[in-house]
């Protein structure tokens, strides 16, 4: 999969997606991009999944329009301990994801 860390996300968390493809925000140079734009430009650029922590996004965006899965780790903060606890049922659901809709991931 191609995946997208959203700039709330440490880049840290790329080394636990192995066998993934996987892009930060600002290796895309699209630092302080609005959540829409962000979501329309990575589904021009055939992302697969935008990774983030930002839990308004669900309440922000109509993603259903969007060919990209937006994946919600429910976590209180950005830090590589914190989410590295939630990427075991991320790769475990990972398959099982629908474009156009947004999940949250629990520990």
């Amino acid at each position: 999969m191609k995946i997208l860390l959203d700039e709330c996300v440490t880049k840290k968390l790329k080394d636990l997606l192995i066998g993934h493809t996987v892009f930060t925000i600002s290796q895309m140079e699209w630092t302080g991009m609005k959540n829409g734009m962000l979501i329309k430009r990575a589904e021009q650029k055939n992302f697969d999944i935008l990774l983030t922590i930002d839990k308004n996004i669900c309440y922000q965006q109509n993603t259903s329009k969007y060919n990209l899965t937006i994946v919600v780790l429910n976590a209180n903060n950005s830090n590589i301990e914190t989410l590295q606890d939630y990427i075991p049922n991320f790769l475990n659901q990972i398959n099982t994801f629908e474009k156009g809709k947004i999940y949250t991931i629990e520990k």
